[in-house]
């Protein structure tokens, strides 16, 4: 019996305190027409807790068992009050009164604005309101909904667009996320947030969920709103009635009192920017809601058709104003080819205000994923406060489990065009883009490969990529697997055997496979060298602070030349391929060390941490060294060397949304080097060109054992020219971005004096630094820049390049 007794404790002691939570449904009317009322509010009197209807005037609240006052509130309406004392869930339909009030007589003095007046208050209170808030947190639940033309499904490769005859199609919800957070925030500027519980429809990871996490979340009581990578002003904004429009258009009740109607726009409409309507309160000047867009200016590339902002302020402790929900909804149709759409509705409750949270509480944390986020069952996800379901959203769950129930076969998941084909969520295989590539050492290539991730609680992933050259006949093999450790995998142990055709100068190298595969067979041009490399490589990777990540390694390596074996092309069959050029042939005994100094913020998502700079400035340092050892663990083969590496990398936020993006680079060796072990300038071939590479230096053509390299691109965006109100080019929204790189490069006598008779008597140095600068144009929906670039010394050759920059090769 007494066993029996500690039995039934324990399982009582399994009972969560949620299931005394009892839940208040119903509709929050308009009388006049019992029409539900959008978004309405709905707030437990001395309490910080409340919430928002949806759509449908639909709300839910889950409180413990006590006595309650609820005021259901909507601007234009007379607000209800309604006493409840639970103990049971409740059914309750609130019915509010429309209600009109007249603009006061407002004395207008020539040259003045009475909404201007309105608003100067408003920026007043709300300085007022944020000196007397100095912390604060909060739960937030959070919807987001997916709209596609096509379903959207995990069983085959669509992707959720229909192609031609999308601008009349209807849109339906092809994709749901669901959470519940918890926010908190610190004066000047922590923020920290961590996902309770989420869930998602079956044709979607849950990592994706953490998009509808609070950062999405923008409070316009802040100064501090982005949207697109762009910091837009908010309408109370301090320098807001230097840079918006402002017109008064009515007066309504709202609760007690009345609220302003105030319409605003940018003075220049070419100015990114907000317009809508703002509600500022008659007595106190506080905003209570807002129902706002962004213009075209703002709208990057045209690409949406529609971003629509909504959001309403309660006061809570202390009258401070804190935002109830935050909804966004946005629709698009990029040049019309497909559409889509997606929601996100929040709301927020259970405020704790000015509660002197710890600053040791932040971290280098903004969102975390709870470990058992992804466990929580129906009782927990009926117990919580959510927005109800719409009963569209219901049939989307009802149709996507269907779909997604269905059996899958190979050819579902294959796709012609797809460089690796899933045969399951683990586990995938080379496609038919992967298969095949050609240069002049190989001739015709054939590849396959197997890829293994996401196994053993997604802490190993591995991977086997065979190749077969039918010119050099030999087979070439690639093995790789990675393990990881810790509760966020920030540790790791990865080991590297192969046989393989590698790239002289691989490090400097920007291009796919694909390129050279393309300008051989096409134009007889291989714009590679190439050599061969067999051994493996041991490493350890292990974060031991949240800024500073350590490496260690191992690495043993043959080096042997290749020679060009192919002389197939299918045009310019009397030209010759390039001579591939020898290496310094030896075997390599190296130990490796390296560091990285990350400052960045980041997200643990439930199983990795994944740095984040959500749109802020930050540097990163990095450094390794590869000391390569004759008498290494017995070897009796190869050289002695070292070389060290250090590269700085930052961005930095600008004026107007600009940016300024600098890579500084160094690598230096005192010792004599193989000739494939130095480091060439990231060039570029004939008219193509990449970030961050050399426009006016060919393709591998400088290099040497003592290399400092500089790279700073300055983004303008379409800022510039948009300041500039240059006619029909501020319309178009032209990127512009402007380039500066400058190399010093040098080559010891030591290193050539080992290399030989491999490198040529006339290779390029650059003793003092050369510079060249350059321009770039591109449109926000083309994937290509077009490139203008001057060499500012060296000027014997490449004095200007035009190219073309893409992210495809």
């Amino acid at each position: 019996m007494k066993k029996l007794f500690f039995f039934l404790l324990f399982l009582v002691e399994l009972i969560p305190c949620y299931a005394q939570l009892y839940s208040v449904t119903g509709k929050i009317n308009s009388a006049a027409d019992l029409k539900g009322l959008s978004f309405a509010n709905l707030r437990v009197l001395n309490t910080g807790i409340g919430t928002a209807s949806n759509l449908d005037g639909v709300y839910e609240l889950k409180l413990k068992a006590e006595k309650y006052k609820l005021v259901a509130s909507y601007i234009g309406y007379e607000s209800d009050t309604l006493q409840v004392e639970l103990s049971q869930n409740i059914q309750l339909n609130f019915n509010l009164e429309p209600i009109a009030l007249k603009i006061d007589e407002i004395t207008v003095v020539p040259g003045t604005n009475p909404a201007l007046a309105i608003i100067q208050q408003a920026i007043r209170a709300k300085q007022e309101r944020n000196s007397r808030l100095n912390d604060y947190e909060f739960t937030a639940f959070t919807k987001g909904i997916i709209k596609t033309v096509d379903d959207i499904s995990t069983n085959d490769n669509s992707v959720g667009i229909d192609i031609g005859g999308a601008d009349t199609a209807k849109l339906k919800i092809t994709g749901l996320f669901e959470n519940e957070s918890k926010g908190y925030f610190k004066k000047p500027d922590s923020y920290k947030e961590e996902i309770i519980a989420r869930k998602q429809s079956a044709n979607f990871p849950s990592s994706v969920n953490t998009l509808t996490g609070g950062r999405l979340i923008q409070d316009f009581y802040s100064d501090d709103i982005r949207f697109f990578d762009r910091d837009l002003l908010s309408p109370v904004a301090d320098n807001a009635p230097d840079y918006y429009f402002f017109l008064l258009q009515d007066s309504l009740a709202y609760g007690d009192g009345k609220v302003y109607k105030i319409y605003f726009e940018p003075d220049d409409r070419s100015d990114p920017g907000f317009y809508g309507t703002i509600f500022i309160t008659g007595d106190s000047y506080n905003l209570v809601k807002l129902d706002i867009n962004i213009n075209d200016a703002a709208n990057p590339g045209g690409v949406f058709t529609k971003v629509n902002v909504f959001q309403q302020f309660v006061p809570f402790h202390d009258g401070i104003y804190m935002p109830i929900d935050y909804r966004l909804f946005v629709e698009g149709n990029p040049l019309g080819l497909f559409k889509f759409g997606f929601e996100f509705n929040s709301i927020l409750y259970n405020y704790s205000i000015n509660s002197k949270i710890s600053e040791d509480f932040f971290d280098m944390s903004v969102l975390t994923v709870m470990p058992d986020a992804d466990k929580k069952d129906t009782t927990y996800w009926s117990s919580i406060q959510s927005i109800p379901n719409t009963m569209e959203e219901t049939d989307a769950y009802y149709r996507i489990d269907s779909l997604e129930s269905l059996p899958v076969t190979f050819w579902d998941r294959f796709s012609f065009l797809s460089e690796r084909i899933p045969v399951t969520d683990n586990f995938s295989i080379t496609g038919t883009m992967g298969l095949y590539h050609f240069n002049r050492i190989e001739g015709n290539g054939l590849d396959f490969g197997f890829y293994f991730r996401r196994l053993l609680d997604r802490r190993l992933r591995a991977s086997l990529e065979l190749s077969n050259g039918f010119a050099d006949k030999r087979f070439k093999w690639d093995f790789e697997t990675r393990y990881h450790l810790g509760t966020y995998r920030t540790h790791s142990v990865s080991v590297n055997a192969y046989r393989r055709l590698d790239v002289l100068f691989n490090e400097s190298d920007e291009y796919n496979t694909l390129l050279p595969t393309l300008t051989s067979l096409f134009g007889k041009y291989d714009f590679k060298d190439y050599y061969y490399t067999d051994g493996f490589d041991i490493d350890l990777d292990s974060e031991v602070l949240p800024i500073l990540r350590l490496n260690a390694g191992y690495a043993y390596r043959n080096y042997e030349s290749a020679v060009t074996n192919s002389d197939f092309s299918f045009f310019n069959r009397k030209k010759e391929y390039d001579i591939n050029p020898a290496v310094f042939e030896t075997s390599v005994n190296a130990l490796k060390a390296g560091f990285l100094i990350d400052f960045r913020k980041y997200i643990e998502d439930g199983y990795y941490r994944r740095r984040t700079s959500l749109g802020n400035s930050y540097i990163l340092f990095s450094g390794d060294v590869f000391m390569s050892r004759k008498g290494l663990f017995g070897g009796q083969d190869g050289i002695d060397f070292d070389i060290y590496r250090l590269d700085v990398w930052s961005k930095i936020n600008s004026v107007w949304s600009t940016d300024i993006n600098v890579s500084l680079k160094s690598i230096w060796s005192n010792d004599a080097l193989p000739y494939q072990l130095m480091y060439a300038l990231p060039g570029n071939i004939q008219s193509l060109g990449q970030d961050f590479t050399f426009r006016t230096v060919d393709f591998a053509d400088v290099y040497g054992d003592r290399v400092v390299t500089l790279g700073v691109k300055y983004n303008f965006k379409d800022a510039l020219l948009d300041k500039l109100n240059v006619p029909v080019l501020e319309d178009l929204q032209l990127l512009l971005s402007v380039h500066l790189n400058a190399a010093w490069t040098s080559v010891s006598d030591k290193t050539v004096q080992l290399n030989s008779g491999i490198i040529p008597d006339d290779f390029t140095e650059y003793k003092r630094p050369m510079v060249e600068l350059g321009f770039s144009l591109g449109q926000m929906l083309m994937p290509i820049q077009l490139e203008f670039t001057w060499r500012l010394n060296y000027r014997e050759e490449n004095t200007f390049v035009f190219g073309i920059n893409s992210g495809v090769f």
